[in-house]
């Protein structure tokens, strides 16, 4: 069973696009929460990221993985493909 990956985003985002994008590049299904202008929706976002208000952010299953730079280091490391194709809740 596939992980759940969800991702906060904005529309123009040049971050939050590199993120998608490597995400699509791997294959990967994701659910994607475009916050743009929407405060409570972005509190939200904070409130499951310990308080991180920037975009994107991202989740597996539950668990917060962190922004683009985040998901960059670790694919770089090697931690991301398991972490996809890991069949574990959070």
């Amino acid at each position: 069973m596939a992980p759940k990956v969800e991702i906060y985003t904005w529309r123009s985002c040049p971050f939050c696009i590199r993120a998608k994008q490597l995400l699509a590049k791997k294959g990967v299904d994701f659910i994607e929460y475009s916050i743009d202008g929407d405060e409570a929706a972005r509190k939200q976002m904070a409130q499951r990221a310990s308080g991180r208000r920037s975009v994107p952010q991202i989740f597996i299953d539950d668990r917060h993985i962190g922004g683009c730079d985040d998901i960059y280091d670790l694919d770089f490391q090697g931690k991301l493909d398991p972490l996809l194709t890991s069949a574990q809740g959070a």
